[in-house]
């Protein structure tokens, strides 16, 4: 082990500089939303069941809400252009532009080269939960989903209701694809409800029970027609274990409201880089 440098402790002190200030960042504005939420009508809604995952399609302009009903459930959400699925949500980049976990106004960003707002974080009755004494927080974007293939390295057997299979299954089933294939559009996912966070010694990912109650919701706003898919996580509210059929599970809501007076103008257009690359 290399002896520590005489300057360490002045080299661990040095102050750090957010990477992608999100004052520079066009801020949806959410007094607008609430005017057009006031008069919106439901129009569809869906029941994910325990362990299991469906998809669901939302218009720009419209709202969708998850709604934990029954008991402490969380919820793997996966978003794509309807249109084209090759546009899909991009968990990394939105951690960098909004930080770990999402709050009121902050958006779900597609990938690259569209990298834009999908859908923009409208309500959220967790709110108050803020960031506990262990670091902990809801709604986060760092966990990648609960997957089959960790498991197998983990545990050593085969469990397919994680939520990767379970959108896998959902994508199948909704655009006719043979499962492999859908698997490949499966992305990282905003983990709805769940609560978690870095242990501070090692760095680890961590979850804990989830604060959410039935009753509790989020709620967004569609900045462009999505297809939706959302898993009814196996691990219930996290408390203890996912990838399994130990813990408690219950089902979600997915409601989608539409004001048909809506006279916001939705003009989102993908990202202008002339995407040279330095080429010409």
């Amino acid at each position: 082990m290399k002896k520590e440098p005489e300057d360490a402790n002045k080299r661990r002190e040095v102050s750090p500089v957010i990477c992608y200030p999100s004052s520079r960042l066009k801020r949806p504005n959410l007094k607008i939303y609430r005017s057009i939420r006031e008069g919106a009508k439901k129009v569809d809604e869906i029941i994910i069941n325990p362990r299991d995952a469906k998809c669901f399609r939302v218009r720009a302009g419209q709202f969708f809400r998850i709604t934990s009903i029954e008991g402490p459930q969380v919820g793997d959400l996966n978003l794509w252009n309807l249109d084209n699925l090759s546009e899909k949500f991009y968990s990394g980049k939105t951690r960098a532009l909004h930080g770990s976990h999402m709050d009121e106004g902050d958006q779900m960003w597609s990938c690259f080269p569209y990298l834009r707002p999908m859908a923009t974080v409208f309500e959220d009755t967790l709110k108050w939960y803020g960031v506990d004494k262990f670091g902990g927080s809801v709604h986060d974007v760092i966990g990648t989903r609960c997957d089959p293939y960790t498991n197998k390295l983990l545990e050593g057997n085969n469990y397919h209701h994680c939520c990767h299979s379970n959108l896998a299954r959902a994508l199948a089933a909704e655009i006719a694809l043979p499962i492999l294939e859908a698997e490949s559009l499966i992305h990282d996912v905003l983990n709805v409800f769940m609560c978690t966070g870095f242990t501070r010694d090692t760095g680890q990912y961590f979850m804990k029970a989830s604060p959410v109650r039935p009753g509790d919701y989020i709620e967004f706003f569609a900045e462009i027609d999505l297809l939706g898919a959302l898993s009814a996580c196996p691990g219930g509210d996290c408390s203890t274990k996912h990838s399994s059929d130990s813990a408690k599970c219950y089902p979600l809501l997915v409601e989608i409201f539409l004001n048909e007076q809506s006279v916001l103008n939705i003009t989102n257009e993908v990202n202008g880089y002339n995407r040279k690359h330095g080429l010409q």
